[in-house]
């Protein structure tokens, strides 16, 4: 093989698809949460809803920092543009889900 070939690929859009499905899974739970009354049940100082949507977030962000941690030893001279894929996804699940931190949920 010449080239990066698949395992590339895979490493390349890992990023932007742990984004997606934290993004997704914490959409769906709002929405769930929401319709069950999350809001109202507290667990100390938060909400089960929000702490729910922070606990896919941070999956989401230790996903992206475990995977930063391999992919230069796995992937050798060709980590770059996989490395960058990987911070793109961190940044994006870190814009997109810490509005929940301060925002209303429902």
């Amino acid at each position: 093989m010449n080239g990066p070939g698949l395992r590339w690929l895979a490493w390349l859009i890992a990023g932007p698809t742990i984004w997606a499905v934290a993004f997704s899974t914490a959409y769906g739970l709002h929405g769930l949460g929401c319709a069950l009354g999350w809001p109202a049940v507290f667990y100390g100082p938060v909400s089960l809803q929000r702490a729910v949507i922070v606990l896919v977030g941070l999956a989401g962000l230790l996903a992206c920092l475990g995977l930063l941690r391999h992919v230069g030893p796995r992937l050798g001279p060709h980590a770059t543009i996989p490395r960058l894929g990987l911070w793109i996804g961190l940044v994006a699940t870190l814009f997109t889900l810490a509005p929940v931190l301060v925002a209303s949920t429902c």
